[in-house]
């Protein structure tokens, strides 16, 4: 029987809850340490999950033989400095998205994973959902025929959450953009590629934090409409159409548990229900790709994860998103 991949956890927040729920139904996976500045929420969490090693500073677990992989599920604005001091003591990394706030930031942390020959993959989740996995597979075989359009939105109401919360504060990167935006603007880039003209407007709060943002890609022979915001609940679902027939992504489409496909004036559902919230997808990527050998991975690359945030920092610039941390 070949050894389980060990995992450690740094920042153990609610998303981090959901991911070690998922982490013990990967079978070739065990969670075996965790790390926060906060020891009693730190221990809370071992406790919760059954963590043998716990850490009350970051740098003990990088420097540990306790971990194989560190998932890291800090603030965006957290990513760069610790995804880096993991993968200079030998660590492979898992950093949430977005990998960095800007692509200076992910420029460096590539970099340094090449340096250090260690794995480095973003978080982006719903690459690995089954149900995105199905409809990419459909669309490149040419069911739907040559795509000319993709339309994604993912909103819901967080103004009344206090300025200094995690998605408002603009010291912690908040705003939409970032948070939830990624995920319509990875699905447009993962359909249609990189656009060739981006056009976007964002709106703000009364501390300069963008709280809506709408956006068009524009293709040569296609279009993409993408939205995010905090001022409002939206469906949350995504279309994907070309001159074949289009497909529909059940609400929330970033964690989607099926599709609608139409196509010859007919429509099918497809039911596909991830393993436990949908977290499984990435961890077992990740685990296939070290079982490999392989520093990146071939679904999400650096590459990608490079245009992904090429793409949201055109769109900052456009919008005037800045944050009062970057030069």
């Amino acid at each position: 029987m070949k050894s389980k991949t060990r995992w450690g956890i740094i920042g153990p927040g609610k998303i981090a809850q959901n991911f070690a729920n998922d982490l013990m139904l990967v079978e070739d996976a065990e969670l075996t340490a965790v790390a926060s500045r906060n020891e009693e929420r730190a221990q809370e969490f071992a406790t919760t999950f059954q963590i043998p090693n716990v850490f009350n500073s970051y740098q003990a677990l990088f420097d540990g033989d306790v971990a194989d992989v560190l998932y890291i599920a800090t603030p965006h604005t957290f990513h760069k400095d610790l995804a880096i001091r993991a993968m200079q003591a030998g660590k492979h990394v898992l950093c949430e998205k977005p990998l960095g706030i800007n692509t200076k930031e992910v420029s460096e942390m590539i970099k340094v994973a090449k340096e250090n020959n260690v794995f480095l993959m973003e978080a982006l989740w719903s690459r690995f959902n089954p149900t995105i996995q199905k409809v990419k597979k459909l669309t490149d075989e040419g069911v739907l025929g040559d795509l000319k359009y993709v339309h994604a939105d993912f909103a819901f109401y967080a103004l009344d959450r206090p300025l200094d919360s995690r998605l408002l504060d603009p010291s912690l990167a908040g705003g939409t953009l970032l948070d939830i935006g990624i995920y319509p603007v990875f699905l447009a880039y993962l359909f249609l590629g990189k656009p060739k003209e981006i056009k976007a407007v964002s709106n703000f709060n009364k501390i300069g934090t963008e709280i809506q943002t709408s956006i068009i890609f524009q293709y040569d022979d296609a279009q993409a409409i993408l939205f995010s915001s905090f001022a409002n609940d939206s469906k949350s679902d995504a279309q994907i159409a070309g001159t074949k027939g289009s497909v529909s992504i059940k609400h929330r489409f970033h964690e989607s548990q099926g599709f609608t496909l139409y196509v010859d004036e007919e429509s099918k559902d497809l039911e596909l229900p991830t393993i436990g919230k949908g977290y499984t997808y990435e961890i077992r990527e990740v685990n296939k790709c070290l079982e490999e050998n392989k520093l990146e991975s071939d679904l999400w690359s650096h590459q990608d994860s490079i245009t992904l945030i090429s793409l949201l920092d055109e769109i900052r610039s456009k919008n005037g998103i800045s944050f009062p941390f970057e030069d």
